[in-house]
């Protein structure tokens, strides 16, 4: 598990900007900072990827360059997730996409399900998975997200990113989900869940915040 906020960077920046109420009710501003930071973890997971070496010509000569030979899905969770998709998507631009479509279905104030009405996707056997989310709440749309992914085949490696977590629902992942052929990317992390399941202190609804609420 990698925790960006662990250390002093750039990242941080972008996430306060996420959080904060006196700036994230721009809804341009929101949607570009959670792109940003798509960029910064398209950055960090290039550093655990595979390389290949290639001669590339240029006008005066040939090079030898070391370049990513992974076969790349970049997944994401609708709607909230698509800016940090298009962040992941601007570094690997010749990455193929996978969409899952998924929601809260509530049964009281409190008590919900996962819904999952579509999944769009290519084969992911033997690829390299980055599947993302912008909060990690309890854990439960992830998971099940992964699994309606695994009717695409088997991934040589996963990459889950968030760029908020709840410690239960990292926990939770590492318990029902977590073997050696994952790896998680989190911008930072919040202690807890309030009654509805949401991230405390967290940063409120991204799907809303990034473009208008729903009914």
């Amino acid at each position: 598990m990698h925790i960006l906020s662990e250390k002093n960077n750039l990242c941080n920046q972008f996430i306060a900007e996420l959080r904060d109420i006196h700036i994230q009710n721009d809804r341009s501003r929101f949607r570009r900072n959670m792109k940003r930071i798509g960029e910064i973890f398209a950055y960090e997971i290039s550093k655990s990827l595979q390389y290949e070496k290639k001669d590339i010509e240029t006008p005066l000569g040939k090079k030898e360059m070391h370049l990513i030979s992974n076969k790349i899905v970049n997944a994401t969770i609708l709607r909230a997730g698509l800016p940090l998709h298009d962040g992941i998507l601007s570094y690997y631009d010749q990455a193929e996409n996978a969409f899952i479509s998924a929601y809260r279905e509530y049964q009281n104030e409190y008590a919900f399900d996962i819904k999952f009405e579509h999944v769009s996707g290519p084969s992911i056997e033997e690829k390299t998975l980055i599947l993302s989310d912008p909060m990690l709440a309890s854990g439960a749309s992830m998971i099940g997200s992964y699994q309606a992914l695994m009717k695409h085949g088997k991934p040589r490696h996963t990459h889950i990113v968030a760029i908020i977590a709840s410690e239960p629902g990292v926990e939770k992942l590492q318990k029902e989900l977590m073997d050696d052929t994952m790896t998680l990317w989190i911008g930072d992390i919040d202690p807890s869940l309030n009654a509805k399941s949401y991230i405390v202190p967290g940063i409120g609804d991204a799907g809303d915040l990034a473009f208008g609420e729903k009914n």
